[in-house]
C-alpha cells in the first residue's frame, strides 16, 4: 500500500496529456491509473444496483417508526375514548385517524431530531459529507515526499480540479482497492 495523489479531469484528452506529464516527470505507466468515477448511487455495488444497503439518513427510521407507532396508538386510544361518548361508533375510528397523524408527526420529528447533529457538525457527518466528484481521474502511486511534490506540481500545472490524497494499491496501471463511496481527502 502507498500514498496516493489523484486529480479529476473533465475529458479523455486532459487524461492522456496528464498521462504523457506523469510519464516525463518520471512515473511509471505501471504506477498512474485512470478510469471514470460514476455519480453517487450509480456505481451499482449490490445485485440490485445501488451503492449502499441503506440510505445513511435512514438509521433511526425504524426506532423513529416503532415509537411513532407507540405514541399515536396512546394518542388514538385517549381521543377514541373521550369521544365515544360524543361521537359514537366512530369515536375509535376518529381517534385511530388522529393517533396516526400524531404518531407519523412525532416519528419524523423524532427522526429529525437524531438527524440535527450532522447538521450543526456535532456528528460523524456521514450523511452531509461532499461525496467524490464523478468524471475522469487520473491517479498516480508515490514512491517518496519528493514523489508528491512533483505530482501535485504536475497536475495543478494541467489544471486538474478536486486532488486527492488517498491510501491504496495500484498495480499494473490498475488502482486495485479503490472505493469509490470514500470520502476524499482533498489537497490544497
Amino acid at each position: 500500500m502507498s500514498r496516493i495523489i489523484a486529480g479529476h479531469f473533465q475529458l479523455q484528452e486532459q487524461i492522456d496529456a496528464a498521462r504523457a506529464a506523469l510519464n516525463q516527470a518520471g512515473f511509471p505507466d505501471s504506477r498512474i491509473s485512470s478510469f471514470f468515477v460514476n455519480q453517487p448511487g450509480q456505481h451499482d455495488l449490490h445485485a440490485l444496483g445501488g451503492d449502499r444497503d441503506m440510505s445513511p439518513g435512514a438509521k433511526e427510521t425504524p426506532e423513529g417508526v416503532v415509537e411513532g407507532a407507540a405514541v399515536g396508538a396512546a394518542v388514538g386510544a385517549g381521543i377514541g375514548a373521550a369521544t365515544t361518548l360524543a361521537t359514537g361508533p366512530l369515536g375509535p375510528v376518529v381517534g385511530a385517524l388522529v393517533g396516526a397523524h400524531v404518531g407519523s408527526l412525532y416519528s419524523f420529528n423524532k427522526m429529525k431530531d437524531a438527524g440535527e447533529p450532522e447538521a450543526n457538525g456535532e456528528g460523524n457527518g456521514e450523511n452531509r459529507r461532499q461525496p467524490r466528484h464523478p468524471g475522469m481521474l487520473i491517479a498516480v502511486a508515490l514512491g517518496g515526499l519528493e514523489e508528491r511534490e512533483r505530482a501535485l506540481e504536475t497536475l495543478h500545472r494541467l489544471g486538474a480540479e478536486h486532488i486527492e490524497e488517498a491510501e491504496g494499491t495500484i498495480a499494473n496501471g490498475d488502482w486495485l482497492d479503490f472505493d469509490p463511496l470514500s470520502i476524499p481527502v482533498l489537497v490544497a
